[in-house]
């Protein structure tokens, strides 16, 4: 019964989601995304990689125990974020504010994975066989789209983050963001 309560209340706020969806953006994000996709080393040098590895590591080691996955999504990151001309530490934010580290995580919108990236980027793209919980996917769309706001934003870090999350001209997302960076992320 109670799985049958939750289907329905699931059907009956279905409509208003869909609603929800931001329209398709404009061709030049919809050009950036697929070069994204299809595109494929992030550290000046070894000893750069096993500052910042080891820093963010001991940061994250509460989220993710286990060291080898957490060096794996470390090292996407850093890669995703700066091929993407993004600092690794706004990205290590923005995820945590979005899903808190959880690969699975599904908005209400029905925004997926690590960095909540809409599922019908795929399809504007031409990728709808990609998979959003595929984490580099998550990634290097989720970096895609945040880099594309800031340029448009003309680095406005707080409007960039009001467009990424549909809060344009809203202070709480950006605001959890630059809380979760200076909390958690900044280096010193």
């Amino acid at each position: 019964m109670r799985r049958l309560s939750v289907l329905f209340l699931f059907c009956l706020l279905w409509q208003p989601l869909q609603a929800a969806v931001p329209q398709p953006p404009d061709d030049r994000l919809r050009a950036l995304l697929r070069e994204a996709v299809t595109s494929s080393d992030s550290f000046a040098d070894r000893f750069e990689a096993e500052v910042w590895l080891m820093d963010m590591s001991r940061r994250l080691e509460t989220l993710i125990p286990d060291d080898e996955q957490r060096l794996r999504l470390l090292k996407m990151i850093h890669y995703e974020a700066t091929r993407a001309d993004l600092p690794p530490e706004l990205v290590l934010a923005v995820i945590q504010v979005e899903s808190y580290f959880d690969r699975w995580a599904i908005s209400v919108a029905g925004a997926q994975g690590l960095m909540q990236v809409m599922p019908f980027w795929l399809n504007e793209i031409g990728h709808p066989e990609d998979n959003l919980f595929h984490v580099q996917t998550n990634l290097r769309m989720g970096c895609t789209i945040l880099k594309y706001y800031l340029d448009m934003e003309e680095g406005d870090l707080t409007r960039a983050l009001g467009r990424y999350n549909g809060s344009l001209g809203k202070f709480k997302y950006p605001n959890k963001v630059f809380d979760a960076l200076r909390t958690r992320w900044y280096r010193q």
